[in-house]
């Protein structure tokens, strides 16, 4: 028999079917389970704008917004003008509201493309007012995060410049903030972020500014409150089924989020070596029993943290099993003694396989960090199916 007839057959099998090493599945299920969550917790006069920036928080972007508009989502929220233009190109024709900053340079295409960006000093404002194109806008004010937007305190000065600029104001369609500490702990600050964006709000209205849409709850706010929900609503990693924080999981966990992304993989190799044999880059670590290794043709360049070396858990065949030794840039080594996994066979990284499961949040834990880094650190070449 040749070596080629010798190899496993589920292997080239299951390569030529998927097509990919390692790729990640996006539950069209579960995002419309968390997109109608949403929609009722918005209400009846609240517009649901799901935030897709940042690749979707890893999920894809252009999936992910397709799936949105499908749903009737009533916008998107996106990080920079380029990921707003990238969508209108994939057919996206829900309106986009740009939350970053937008370059003078880009105003012209965001008019043509009918993106609207947002203003959230006075040198963007000035550069809007004598730009020959002027895109729609909304205003961004800073009410307790002490990051982006105005100072509230620069409301009146705001307030004055746009009345003496009467072609600029008939472009205003929206003013926003966000909260720094919308969790079960921090209501206190977004309290107060409330009261003060209510304030400029009040400055807004009574100098004529009408048919503007007030909006400043992500996923928290939105969950916290319906008195947060003003016109709109900008959930981002709850949309995909992650909880912003374990407090707020534990109050709303009756919500029933569930999370969209699942990562997945296939063995590429195994071998077994001996007890006291040290597995991989500079030898950290050396196996205590005669042991079963599988290669997984996956590392931190595809987004899996190098802090899971040695401690990471997958699941094969039913079972949680350990990584073993340094996770390298292109393989990971894991631990299937006892096991009669093969090449081919796939691997579960992030997801659930039968009744087991491995959620954004513990491999976060594990790797020192949050979900939302984690997951908008998976590679963007790494395919995204949909699956049901």
């Amino acid at each position: 028999m040749s070596a080629r007839k010798s190899l496993d057959k589920n292997f080239l099998a299951s390569e030529t079917l998927a097509g990919k090493r390692t790729w990640i599945e996006i539950s069209r299920s579960a995002a419309r389970n968390n997109f109608r969550i949403f929609r009722i917790l918005a209400g009846k006069n609240t517009e649901l704008w799901p935030v897709v920036k940042s690749n979707a928080y890893g999920h894809g972007i252009f999936i992910f917004s397709g799936l949105m508009q499908e749903f009737g989502a009533d916008g998107l929220c996106v990080d920079s003008a380029l990921e707003a233009f990238a969508l209108r190109r994939r057919g996206i024709n829900l309106p986009l509201l740009v939350l970053g900053p937008t370059l003078p340079i880009l105003y012209e295409e965001a008019l043509a493309e009918k993106i609207v960006i947002t203003i959230s000093n006075k040198d963007a404002l000035l550069a809007l007012s004598i730009s020959a194109h002027k895109p729609k806008f909304h205003l961004k004010f800073d009410t307790g995060m002490h990051r982006q937007g105005f100072m509230s305190e620069e409301a009146e000065w705001v307030v004055d410049f746009l009345k003496s600029h009467s072609v600029l104001s008939k472009k205003l369609r929206g003013v926003y903030t966000h909260f720094a500490f919308a969790d079960t702990a921090g209501i206190k600050h977004t309290q107060k972020q409330l009261h003060d964006f209510l304030e400029i709000k009040k400055s807004l209205s009574k100098a004529g500014f009408t048919g503007i849409k007030y909006h400043i709850s992500n996923t928290g706010g939105t969950m916290l409150n319906k008195k947060y929900h003003l016109d709109l609503i900008r959930p981002g990693i709850g949309m995909y089924g992650i909880y912003p924080s374990p407090g707020l999981k534990k109050k709303y966990a009756r919500l029933n989020l569930r999370p969209v992304l699942s990562w997945k993989t296939r063995i590429s190799e195994t071998k077994e070596v001996p007890a006291g044999t040290g597995i991989g880059y500079d030898l950290t670590e050396r196996v205590k029993r005669r042991s079963k290794i599988a290669v997984l043709p996956l590392g931190y360049w595809h987004g899996y943290p190098r802090s899971l070396s040695g401690r990471g858990m997958v699941l094969v065949a039913g079972r949680r099993v350990r990584v073993l030794g340094r996770v390298s840039m292109d393989l990971t080594a894991i631990d299937i003694t006892g096991l009669s996994a093969r090449p081919g066979d796939p691997v579960t990284l992030l997801g659930r396989s039968g009744k087991l499961e491995i959620s954004a949040d513990s491999i976060a834990d594990l790797s020192g960090t949050i979900a939302y880094e984690f997951l908008t650190r998976l590679n963007p070449l790494i395919e995204r199916v949909i699956i049901k």
